[in-house]
C-alpha cells in the first residue's frame, strides 16, 4: 500500500515561474508528485468512476452530454472526489499543490479539493474553450486558480490543456451551454480570440496552474488510452461585487445533474 511522507513539500516554484504565472495567467511544471503516488492515485480514480461516486446527489455526471440514465457519458466528471476517497488528502500531491498555491497567491490563500474529469479512450469529448469563473456565483469577485494534474501522460492527441496567454486580464466573457443546449452542464465561450493558444503536454504527475478567468480548453481523446485528470483548487476568500453582474447562461440551465442534487436535498424549488 502506498504511504507518502506528507510532512514537507518537495516541489517549489522559482521566482521566474511565479512571475510567468502572473504575466500569462497559466504555468506548466513537469512534476508535482512521485510516480508511485501517480499509480496509487490512478487506482483510486478508476474506482471512483467505476462506482459513479456521488451520482445520486449530483456530484457525478456527464459534463459534455445530457447525462441521461443508461446513456454512455462522453465526459464523465466527479465533484469533490475527496468526499468519497478521503485518502486523497493524505498525498504528496496535496502537500505540494497547497505549497505552490501559497507561492502564487500568498499565505492567506485557501486550498482544497476540486473535481475529476475522465476522457474515455477514443470517445472522450473535448472540453470547449471557457473561463472557470463563468460557472461561479456572479455576485462575487475571485482571486483563485486551478491545479490540473494528469494521472498518465497528457498529449495533444489525448486531451492536454491549452491556454490563451494573458487572457486572465479579461472580464468574464459571454458563455453558453455547449451548442446552446441547456440540458448540458459544460459551458463554451462565445466570440473569444484563441489565435495565440498554447498547448501544454505533460508527463504523468505533472501539473498546470491557471487563473479563474484564463481561457482554456482540452481537445477530445483520440488515443487508445483513457485520459485521467484530477483538478484541485486554491484561492483567496471571494469578496462581494458592487454591481449586479449576472450569468444568464447558468440561470438558463436545466440539467439532470441539478435535478438529482435538488432531489437529494429534498428541495422543491
Amino acid at each position: 500500500m502506498y504511504t507518502p511522507d506528507v510532512s514537507q513539500p518537495t516541489v517549489s516554484l522559482t521566482p521566474e515561474q511565479v512571475a510567468f504565472y502572473h504575466e500569462n495567467g497559466y504555468l506548466s511544471i513537469p512534476n508535482i508528485m512521485p510516480l508511485d503516488e501517480v499509480a496509487w492515485m490512478r487506482d483510486v480514480y478508476d474506482r471512483l468512476f467505476a462506482e459513479q461516486a456521488g451520482r445520486a446527489v449530483g456530484d457525478q455526471f456527464d459534463l459534455a452530454g445530457t447525462d441521461e440514465e443508461g446513456q454512455a457519458a462522453v465526459l464523465p466528471q466527479i465533484l469533490g472526489p475527496a468526499k468519497y476517497a478521503p485518502e486523497l488528502r493524505d498525498s504528496k500531491l496535496w502537500v505540494n499543490a497547497a505549497h505552490i498555491v501559497h507561492q502564487l497567491l500568498g499565505q492567506d490563500a485557501l486550498f482544497g479539493d476540486g473535481h475529476m474529469i475522465f476522457k474515455p479512450a477514443r470517445t472522450g469529448a473535448e472540453t470547449p474553450w471557457h473561463q472557470d469563473e463563468a460557472y461561479w456565483d456572479p455576485t462575487l469577485d475571485y482571486t483563485s486558480l486551478s491545479v490540473w494534474v494528469p494521472l498518465q501522460e497528457a498529449t495533444v492527441e489525448n486531451g492536454c490543456m491549452w491556454f490563451v496567454p494573458g487572457s486572465h486580464h479579461l472580464e468574464v466573457l459571454p458563455h453558453q451551454s455547449i451548442g446552446g443546449d441547456v440540458r448540458i452542464h459544460a459551458l463554451e465561450v462565445l466570440g473569444a480570440d484563441i489565435g495565440s493558444a498554447v498547448a501544454c503536454p505533460l508527463p504523468a504527475g505533472g501539473a498546470t496552474f491557471h487563473g479563474s478567468r484564463t481561457l482554456h480548453a482540452t481537445g477530445p481523446n483520440r488515443s487508445d488510452v483513457p485520459r485521467r485528470a484530477y483538478i484541485l483548487s486554491g484561492g483567496l476568500p471571494a469578496v462581494p461585487r458592487p454591481d449586479d453582474r449576472r450569468f444568464q447562461w447558468n440561470e438558463a440551465k436545466q440539467t439532470a445533474r441539478e435535478a438529482r442534487a435538488k432531489a437529494s436535498r429534498g428541495s422543491s424549488d
